[in-house]
């Protein structure tokens, strides 16, 4: 077997496991919502929000406001579109921490202008239901070429996923930010290396990050998370 047909298979079995997962993680999330205080702090988006082990890092902190998250693993902008209102609309939250868009990402027909147009439905429909709530927008995380590409289903997508794909969306991401009116944060300077590609220690397999990667990203917000109330 080929690696491309290797590849194939994986990228098959990877979606059809991550449909499932989707759906029952949306189901669980709504479920949980009817127990959550509303006005505080959210965060959401796709998987490298849903691994941010925030509650366990922040404990301890003493923070003015609780903290939810609501990310979900593979989520595009488009299935974030359609999960508003169990992602952010059930929750009524005071401010929003959001990273969507990376798995928009990985496919040769990316269009960096339709990205950004979907994000920003996705932004001003939040406005529309939660026009008091503060938005801020994280930058997408650069990936790790060096880990990645030991694996061939990490490989096929990072022909695409490129960090220089990822930086010119930061750079939309932070025009997106301004024209909306939300706060756009570029917390990618402690977790890179000389090269401005993710540090190899902290990542898992090149795109997601351990616990220890989300710390020093966790060291950056407090000193926000710290005001809000």
């Amino acid at each position: 077997m080929t690696e491309a047909e290797i590849g194939a298979l994986m990228g098959k079995f990877y979606a059809e496991r991550e449909a499932a997962d989707k759906a029952d993680k949306l189901e669980r999330y709504k479920r949980l919502n009817k127990f959550v205080k509303p006005g505080q702090i959210l965060f959401v988006g796709s998987s490298l929000m849903e691994q941010f082990p925030i509650l366990e890092l922040i404990e301890g902190e003493k923070l003015p406001l609780l903290v939810y998250n609501r990310g979900i693993g593979g989520y595009t902008t488009s299935e974030l579109r359609a999960a508003l209102e169990t992602c952010v609309f059930d929750l009524a939250p005071k401010y929003i921490f959001i990273n969507i868009g990376t798995n928009d990402l990985n496919g040769p027909d990316y269009v960096e202008g339709e990205l950004m147009s979907r994000y920003e439905d996705i932004l001003r429909a939040i406005r529309e239901r939660l026009p008091d709530t503060r938005i801020y927008m994280l930058a997408y995380y650069p990936t790790c070429p060096e880990v990645g590409n030991r694996n061939p289903y990490i490989r096929g997508l990072f022909r695409h996923r490129t960090n220089e794909r990822i930086e010119s969306a930061n750079r939309a991401v932070r025009e997106l930010a301004d024209k909306i009116g939300a706060e756009f944060l570029d917390l990618n300077g402690c977790i890179t290396d000389e090269k401005g590609d993710m540090r190899p220690d902290i990542t898992v397999e090149g795109m997601h990050m351990y616990a220890d990667g989300y710390k020093p990203i966790l060291e950056a917000l407090l000193p926000i998370l710290r005001t809000l109330d």
